[in-house]
């Protein structure tokens, strides 16, 4: 097993050899957010996890190093093989004060970058093991359901919204929509679609292939969300886990760089039709244990992308040529939305004092990152904080804010705020 070493690694992934995959564990408090050092963590083989492997003390920003572990070969994930393409981990994490969690079966791809949240309670706050199940590509789950991919007034009843707006959360019930003993999840609608994507596709394919796949998944999502789908129905959540009615979702999924990454590029974004407003349903299916000619077949979609077809075209291929990809102009739950073009050295005006009044909060619980001064004025200090906080949240360290920067700094300090607002 190799040892734990530093790694810089680019969204693309492709400084990791094959066989191994790279991984970190970030740890933080489940009562207010905030990073927790000293952690132990162990690592171990799902096949025998009284065998520690790895082991490491998290830092001030409630990390581990990134290290590699084995895997199977690169080649395993690019046909749908009998071979499973993933190694299967688990993750112990305990700190004095606070409930151990187990992670189990955490999935590492060859050549991927991967990490691990974990949240801690304190002691005599009962937490539960995470089990992740299969991946829907190598395992066995039900198929999806057909449904008319635009929903009438007469389907769902009343549509409530008037526009197609970013939620900040979306309640996810964990099992089929009549399952009232399924727990539901209040889940920040990024890291759903990281988590879905990391479940249902392989983070070593081709990018336009992942592209198009995290495009169907957000746009199915959304309208889900815009119509009020399950909660005309009578119920309390916006979206289920099951595959037969919506997308593979679970509690505790280990999360993949380039897929991340990507969502935070274009997560306001979804698919629409002329003359249509509702997001489009777009359906899908694995294109080898289930076929769905009217719909997108995931491993068609990867086989496209090896031809060298855009996210586009490949959706074009499925779902017909008046599809097009639109962008939601309401992100809720964010103190400004991004000013139309990057921030950077040089950079004057409100928008960066904004943007420095932000790290400057969010350093107090992570203090690594240098506080600057809130002047406006985006020189050097501020490139050196946004490097910082770049590197902590496994964005590109360019030290320039462009829009997954924005973003994931406006999550963090709404995150930050808001839990301090509450205590």
């Amino acid at each position: 097993m190799d040892t734990a070493i530093p790694y810089d690694i680019p969204s693309n992934n492709t400084n990791i050899p094959d066989l191994k995959g790279l991984f970190q564990v970030n740890v933080t408090s489940a009562v207010n957010k905030e990073p927790l050092p000293d952690a132990t963590v162990q690592i171990s083989s799902t096949g025998e996890p009284d065998i520690v492997l790895e082991e490491f003390k998290t830092n001030e920003d409630g990390q581990t190093e990134k290290f590699f572990l084995e895997s199977p070969p690169f080649a395993y994930s690019q046909e749908p093989l009998q071979s499973q393409p993933y190694s299967e981990y688990n993750v112990r994490v305990t700190l004095e004060g606070y409930e151990p969690v187990v992670v189990s079966g955490a999935e590492i791809l060859s050549k991927t970058f991967s990490w691990q949240n974990v949240s801690m309670r304190p002691l005599g706050r009962s937490g539960y093991p995470y089990v992740i199940g299969p991946h829907t590509l190598y395992g066995y789950y039900p198929p999806k359901i057909p449904e008319s991919e635009i929903k009438t007034v007469e389907e769902t009843g009343e549509i409530v919204l008037s526009q197609v707006v970013i939620p900040e959360y979306i309640v996810v019930h964990d099992g089929s929509p009549s399952d009232s003993s399924a727990a539901n999840y209040y889940v920040p609608y990024r890291d759903y679609i990281k988590n879905v994507a990391s479940c249902e596709i392989y983070a070593t394919w081709p990018e336009s292939s992942i592209y198009a796949n995290v495009l169907a998944i957000m746009s199915f999502t959304l309208n889900r969300v815009y119509t009020e789908w399950y909660r005309n129905k009578g119920y309390n959540f916006t979206i289920t886990s099951s595959t037969a009615f919506d997308h593979k979702w679970i509690n505790g999924k280990n999360v993949y760089d380039n897929i991340s990454y990507l969502v935070d590029s274009i997560f306001a974004n979804y698919l629409s039709r002329p003359g249509i407003t509702q997001p489009i349903l777009t359906q899908y299916c694995d294109g080898k244990r289930v076929t769905c000619p009217e719909w997108m077949s995931q491993w068609g979609s990867k086989n496209l992308g090896d031809q060298g077809y855009s996210a586009i075209d490949i959706l074009r291929y499925y779902y017909g040529d008046s599809i097009y990809i639109n962008s939601a102009r309401q992100i809720s739950g964010i103190p400004a939305s991004f000013p139309g073009e990057n921030l950077m050295v040089g950079s004057r005006g409100d928008k960066v004092r904004q943007i420095q009044e932000q790290l400057n909060r969010i350093a107090d619980d992570y203090p690594r990152i240098p506080k600057v001064a809130a002047d406006g004025i985006f020189g050097e200090q501020t490139a050196n904080a946004v490097r910082t906080f770049q590197n902590i949240f496994n964005l590109p360290a360019t030290g320039i804010i462009d829009y997954p920067t924005w973003y994931k700094i406006s999550e963090i300090y709404v995150g930050v705020s808001r839990i301090a607002e509450l205590n």
